[in-house]
C-alpha cells in the first residue's frame, strides 16, 4: 500500500478505522498473546491503508497437502491410513506421526497394521495401543463436530474472508444438520458448513487385509493396492524414458522420502 496505494474502497472500511478482524469479533489486542505489536501496525494501516481488502481464506487443497505429507488444510485426519485420489493421481495417506509413535513404543508390526486397515484407519478398537495414543489419534469421525466448530471459531478471529469448514457425520439427519448449522452461525462463522461428509452405506471388502495368522508386510499390501495399478498405467504409456518402480522402491519413496518422491507422480 505504501508503494501502490490502498484498494479503491478502503476509505470507510473497518480497517481504515483501525479495526482488525479480531476487533470485529469483540476482542482487543490486550486479550491476545502479546506476541505481535498490533498498535504499531494499526498506526501504519491507518496512515498508508492496505493494498488488499481480504487476505486469508483457508481451504482444503487436497493435492498440495498430499504432496507435502499432510492432511487437508486444518481438518483432523479422516483416517490414519487411506487412499486419496486427486487430479494429479492417487496417494496413499499414512499418518506418519502415528507410525513414528507406534514404532517408538515397539507396537508397530503386521498385526497392528492389518488391524488399522480392517478398522478403516481407526485405532480405537485395537488392543495394546495405550489410551493416550488413542486419544491423540482419533479420526474426524470419532471427534465431536461441536469441537471442530469451536476450533473454527477460534481461528475466525484472524480470518478476514472465510474458511472452508467441512463437517463429518456418519449418519446425518435433519436434526443433526440443523443443530450443527445453527451452532456454527451462533459462533459467528461465515461458512457454517462447506461440505457435509458422510460415510458410504456399505464398506468395501478388504481383500488385501489378511487375517492375523497370515499377516502380510506393508510392502505386500501397498503393492497389491497401489503399485500394481501404477506399473500397469506406466507400461501402457510405453514411453522409453519412463522408469518403473518396484514395490519396495515405491513404498520407500512415498514414506521415507516424500520430498523427492517420483513414484507417485507428484
Amino acid at each position: 500500500a505504501k508503494r501502490d496505494g490502498a484498494y479503491e474502497t478502503f476509505k470507510g472500511s473497518p480497517i481504515s478505522e483501525g479495526k482488525f478482524q479480531f476487533n470485529l469479533w469483540g476482542v482487543t489486542e490486550d486479550e491476545l498473546s502479546g506476541r505481535w505489536d498490533w498498535k504499531a501496525l494499526r498506526k501504519e494501516v491507518m496512515k498508508h491503508g492496505v493494498r488488499n481488502s481480504l487476505l486469508v481464506a483457508p481451504m482444503p487443497t487436497a493435492s498440495t497437502s498430499q504432496i507435502l505429507g499432510n492432511n487437508e488444510c486444518f481438518e483432523p485426519y479422516t483416517s490414519n491410513l487411506y487412499t486419496r485420489r486427486v487430479l494429479s493421481g492417487e496417494f496413499i495417506v499414512v499418518n506418519k506421526h502415528l507410525l513414528i509413535d507406534l514404532v517408538k513404543l515397539g507396537l508397530w508390526n503386521d498385526d497392528v497394521k492389518n488391524a488399522i486397515m480392517a478398522n478403516n484407519g481407526s485405532i480405537q478398537a485395537i488392543d495394546g495401543i495405550p489410551d493416550n495414543i488413542k486419544e491423540l489419534y482419533k479420526t474426524v469421525w470419532e471427534l465431536s463436530m461441536r469441537d471442530i466448530i469451536d476450533m473454527a471459531a477460534d481461528r475466525g478471529l484472524f480470518i478476514d474472508q472465510s474458511q472452508s469448514l467441512n463437517l463429518f457425520v456418519e449418519s446425518p439427519n435433519m436434526g443433526k444438520l440443523t443443530s450443527m448449522h445453527f451452532y456454527a452461525w451462533k459462533k459467528g462463522l461465515k461458512t457454517g458448513m462447506y461440505y457435509l461428509r458422510t460415510k458410504a452405506a456399505s464398506a468395501a471388502i478388504k481383500f488385501t487385509v489378511k487375517k492375523k495368522s497370515e499377516s502380510a508386510s506393508v510392502t505386500e499390501v501397498f503393492s497389491e493396492v497401489v503399485v500394481k495399478e501404477q506399473q500397469e498405467a506406466l507400461a501402457a504409456m510405453a514411453t522409453p524414458d519412463v522408469k518403473l518402480y518396484s514395490s519396495e522402491e515405491a513404498v520407500a519413496c512415498s514414506l521415507d522420502n516424500p520430498d523427492e518422491c517420483e513414484a507417485c507422480g507428484s
